[in-house]
């Protein structure tokens, strides 16, 4: 599942580029003077859906290897009709999906908030990386 996960997060890079490229002042007056995470819940506002449906095959394709995911599939889809499964969590590969989401928002929203409470250290280590890859 890590594996699968791990896969999909490349294909977050053009979409939150095309957020960014999409966004409104407004949007931007609100980061600005949102919380220690306002960046983050714009990103999972304005992608979460298109990074969904990127996500979902390469998940479905590394479970599909291990033959895990229709085992799972059948037994879960049982046990949500009797109440024992959360609906959302019936399908091995949409729930997969899911938490691939939650980790990649989650880990958006901790280097948001180390950027908001040292501002001046975050920009000059992106200095350092941007410098450091034009000398290669």
């Amino acid at each position: 599942m890590n594996r699968a996960a791990e896969a999909a997060v490349p294909e977050a890079k053009v979409l939150l580029i095309n957020s960014v490229k999409h966004m409104s002042i407004d949007d931007a007056k609100n980061i600005l003077t949102g919380g220690d995470d306002s960046a983050t819940q714009y990103f999972k506002k304005t992608t979460s859906k298109p990074l969904a449906e990127k996500f979902l095959p390469i998940v479905q394709k590394a479970t599909e290897n291990v033959q895990l995911a229709q085992q799972y599939n059948k037994f879960a889809e049982t046990g949500s009709r009797f109440g024992l499964v959360n609906k959302d969590q019936a399908n091995l590969e949409q729930y997969v999906t899911q938490k691939t989401l939650d980790g990649l928002y989650l880990m958006m929203a901790d280097e948001e908030k180390s950027i908001r409470k040292n501002p001046v250290g975050a920009t000059s280590d992106l200095v350092k990386k941007v410098f450091g890859a034009l000398e290669k």
